[in-house]
């Protein structure tokens, strides 16, 4: 029996593996702000931008399916394993996640896990303006949203604040970054740049 090929680590194949999973354009939306931070972080960080924009587009892709603690991102793991995913990528994504057991020792790592729920929670703050404009953003508004616990009730602020320490950066300019992150795709999120 000969081995599976090793999936290709492109944006296609990444996106064609999402869309097989997922169908919420929440989730979509969600998946490919993180992938635009991730893209941004990369740049910061000196990684590899494709496989960090990948990481950033795959790491809930089995969420929708799986939406519980006790499986996501467990099942995706599996899926991708199954599919011959490198397991780089596996341990790279399982990381985002606290509870998975994988320690975020690499940078890619780390930027997963800064910019999860941060991405989020800046497309939330956005959305919420008349503008929906990210340029009107700045980091000290995000901070005020962060301490309304009504607004966007299911971002982790801790997680938003330990992933900016985890990368070593001020949370103000993380902010920054990700925000100019967005810019780009901004009419993807249903936002104006």
């Amino acid at each position: 029996m000969t081995e599976p090929a090793s999936p290709s680590l492109t944006r296609e194949a990444a996106w064609t593996l999402l869309t097989e999973f997922t169908t919420s354009p929440v989730l979509i939306r969600h998946a490919i702000a993180v992938e635009a931070a991730m893209r941004g972080q990369s740049s910061r960080l000196g990684g590899d931008t494709e496989y960090w924009g990948t990481v950033g587009l795959l790491h809930d892709f089995d969420f929708e399916q799986f939406p519980t603690a006790e499986q996501h991102p467990f099942e995706g793991a599996r899926i991708l394993r199954a599919r011959g995913y490198p397991e780089t990528l596996v341990e790279d994504i399982l990381s985002h996640a606290r509870y998975s057991g994988v320690a975020r020792e690499r940078p890619v790592q780390k930027a997963l896990f800064a910019v999860d729920e941060l991405s989020g929670f800046i497309t939330a703050c956005a959305l919420v303006r008349p503008s929906k404009s990210l340029s009107e953003l700045e980091p000290g508004g995000v901070r005020k949203k962060m301490k309304d616990k009504a607004f966007a009730r299911a971002v982790s602020r801790e997680d938003i604040v330990d992933g900016a320490a985890e990368l070593g950066v001020d949370l103000d300019d993380h902010i920054r970054v990700v925000v100019e992150s967005l810019k780009p795709i901004a009419s993807e999120l249903g936002l104006n740049a």
